[in-house]
Formats: C-alpha cells, structure tokens, sequence
C-alpha cells in the first residue's frame, strides 16, 4: 500500500552523499535500485537522476519487515544518518562508495510491477521492447545523460538570447497535414485555392 510523503522533503539527491557528510540525518528520495536480503540486514541500492546511495536497514523488526517488501522500481522515501562503510565494504568506484545511510525510517511511495528490463545501462534488450517501454527506458544512465546534456544546451542558448534582449515567442506553425489519429485543425489557403494548411498536432516533427 503506497504512503505519502507528508511533511518530508529530499536533503540530498542520492548521487551527493560524501564521507563530509557523516553524521548528518538526511531524507533520500528515489527509485529501488537493488536490494540485497541477508535475513537481519537488508541493504538497499536507491538510484535518482544524480547517482546511487546505499542504505541500511538492520535491527528494526518493523522496519526491516517494511523494506522487505521492496522490489526493483518502487519509489521510497529513506530518512537516516550518513555513515563511513568499512574499509572492507568501501566502494572506490562510486562517488558515494564511502559511505552509507543508516535508515531510520522506509516509506514506500509507489509500488512497480516488475521490470521488463533491468534498468542499466548493460541490459541486453531489444530496440523495440526499449521503445514500448521508453518511460522506463529514459531512466538508463546514457538516456539520462542525453536528456540532461539537451536541457544544458537549450538554457545556455535561452539565457544567451535573453541577456541581449531577446523575447521568446511561441506562434503556430503551419505545416501539411499529417496522417495522425486526431482531427486537424485547417486553415485555407489563399494563394492556392482548394487548398489547405494544418496546424501540427505534435511539435515533435519539428525536433
């Protein structure tokens, strides 16, 4: 059963985790990336757009019956205090490999079916499972990168533009009509008699 996250609000994304940052309780927000059952303790991979923290969940019998119930996907909300790992169990390949978080608290925000795919970037999966798919598709790490190297470059030529005094104005755009489900909105035209322009039904066609 999904809970609300209520009063809680994100501290930190999952990727910004440091060994600085020990001893600070911190609210994490994001996907179950993995979860790892070792019976009393549980470790759980949560992945967001920035990156992946590893938290803990030991000791709490209601607690750990909670994140028992995770599964790949699920949306949670972790309250905890950050931790230095072991140097047995430090992680030199992650940026947040130093350290972990000590749950407190698991509220399960939304469940998820099983994945079709595992979200990775080395999964062996089809274009076209990929494509019927796709709202799981973009939360791959190169996806990610993609879409957030395009929002980089669009708000640098926006804020370029802007600070020379340029405004940014949508019009419609005119186009020949396309063979889509919905209905077209035509406009005659008035040089070429008996003919018409429509207006597009989705501006991707212009991307």
């Amino acid at each position: 059963m999904a809970e609300q996250l209520g009063s809680l609000s994100r501290t930190h994304t999952a990727g910004a985790l440091r060994a600085s940052d020990v001893g600070t309780d911190v609210v994490l927000l994001g996907w179950v990336h993995k979860v790892r059952d070792l019976g009393s303790l549980l470790f759980i991979d949560v992945r967001d757009r920035d990156g992946h923290t590893q938290v803990v969940v030991e000791g709490h019998d209601e607690l750990l019956e909670r994140a028992k119930r995770l599964r790949a996907e699920y949306v949670i909300a972790v309250t905890g205090r950050v931790e230095r790992r072991s140097p047995e169990t430090t992680n030199a390949n992650a940026p947040t490999g130093q350290v972990e978080v000590r749950a407190s608290s698991v509220r399960i925000l939304n469940e998820a079916r099983t994945p079709p795919f595992p979200i990775t970037e080395d999964a062996n999966v089809s274009e076209e499972v990929r494509l019927k798919y796709r709202y799981l598709d973009l939360r791959r790490p190169r996806l990610q990168t993609n879409i957030g190297l395009r929002h980089r470059i669009t708000l640098a030529l926006r804020n370029y533009f802007n600070d020379r005094g340029f405004w940014e104005i949508e019009t419609p755009i005119l186009t020949k009509s396309t063979p889509e489900g919905a209905r077209d909105f035509l406009v005659p035209s008035r040089v070429h008699p008996g003919e018409f322009f429509a207006l597009p039904q989705a501006p991707q066609i212009f991307k």
